[in-house]
């Protein structure tokens, strides 16, 4: 599957400098009105790609079936990273969710390992449970306990965004495993239940979802970023109005360098710009199911298929709520929103899927 892994690098690395030229684009503005340096985003964005490119070259030379042997540090791990965002003085809080881990210069957000951790995780147990997993206890309960165990924490940060994405993932991997369809049915719809009333509970976030049903009557508050990110892929039309021409960042969108990136390429390079960059993302996809189906060992095909689907469910997600098809939520876009954490992590998990390419027709070693 060499050629496979070389083409899903290529278009890893098209996303990549995609997102970096349109930071550089979108950023200049907001970077100077806080830090006097218009560049100051685009050189921490150049130090996280370095690190996630050497960290993603790294994983692809070591074979995907060391995860198997350290399944359990890692959870362990990132739970007590998850907690520690938490804590009052260790954990940053903005924007209402205490999310990130400050070390130093640099801020770390656990739930993107938290992703990762998931998927390995998933994988380690459902492809050691094949013999039991149409059960109740071993097919549905204890992986629900372990899916819980981490997503439960990011769901009291609160982020309800990574939740569900993570929760997602987890559910279809235990579907492609084996486990009963009316199983899973009952668990979503009574995850589905619990989440609508977590939201309704929450005032910040039901007026998101107020504002997406109605987002006129909200244009000056929670609909703001929404309709001015629909309102540049108007402006934009078919070819863009020009790299760095941009109104809407310099006014309107204050995460344009983030999660409403995607909206700057429209209004810049125009809608065919933007279908490019979601025919990539399908790319990616097909090519992350190829590398998963052609897999024979259970763990690696099930770690393949968790890795494609988190970062192309994301990407999806994020694309969605710029054009205005779900409730507005901070996801970012993978591979091309300003933001270290995602970066690395984005390119580990690439790394993983590069290595199950390589090494799955060989002998474990």
């Amino acid at each position: 599957m060499w050629r496979t892994a070389s083409t899903l690098v290529g278009v890893s690395l098209i996303l990549t400098s995609l997102g970096f030229v349109m930071l550089a684009s979108t950023s200049s503005a907001h970077a100077f009105q806080l830090t006097g340096d218009p560049f100051y985003f685009v050189k921490r964005q150049a130090v996280s790609l370095i690190l996630a490119l050497a960290v993603g070259f790294l994983m692809t030379r070591v074979d995907y079936r060391l995860w198997d042997r350290v399944t359990w540090y890692l959870v362990i791990g990132t739970i007590i990273l998850l907690i520690l965002a938490l804590v009052p003085g260790i954990g940053v809080r903005a924007g209402g969710s205490s999310r990130w881990i400050r070390l130093g210069p640099v801020t770390f957000q656990p739930s993107e390992l938290a992703k990762l951790t998931v998927i390995i995780m998933m994988a380690w147990y459902l492809s050691r449970k094949q013999r039991q997993i149409k059960t109740v206890v071993h097919g549905l309960l204890i992986p629900l306990i372990l899916l819980g165990m981490v997503i439960g924490l990011i769901f009291i940060s609160p982020d309800f965004g990574t939740t569900v994405l993570i929760g997602a993932v987890g559910m279809l991997l235990m579907f492609v495993s084996g486990t009963r369809i009316s199983h899973l049915s009952v668990t979503a719809v009574l995850g589905a239940s619990a989440f609508i009333l977590a939201v309704m509970q929450d005032p910040v976030r039901m007026r998101r979802v107020m504002a997406f049903r109605d987002p006129e009557k909200y244009a000056l508050t929670e609909a703001f970023q929404l309709l001015n990110a629909i309102y540049a892929f108007v402006v934009g039309g078919a070819w863009g109005v020009g790299l760095g021409e941009s109104i809407q960042k310099r006014f309107y969108l204050p995460e344009s360098h983030t999660d409403f990136i995607f909206a700057i390429i429209g209004e810049e390079l125009g809608i065919i710009a933007s279908l490019g960059v979601m025919l990539l993302f399908g790319t990616f996809f097909a090519l992350g199911l190829f590398i998963a189906h052609q897999t024979r060992d259970l763990f690696g095909k099930l770690l393949a298929l968790g890795i494609t689907l988190m970062i192309s469910f994301q990407a999806a997600f994020n694309i969605a709520v710029v054009t205005g098809a779900v409730p507005t939520k901070g996801l970012a876009l993978p591979f091309i929103s300003y933001g270290g954490s995602s970066m690395v992590m984005t390119y580990m998990m690439v790394g993983i899927l590069i290595s199950v390419a390589l090494y799955a027709d060989q002998d474990p070693y």
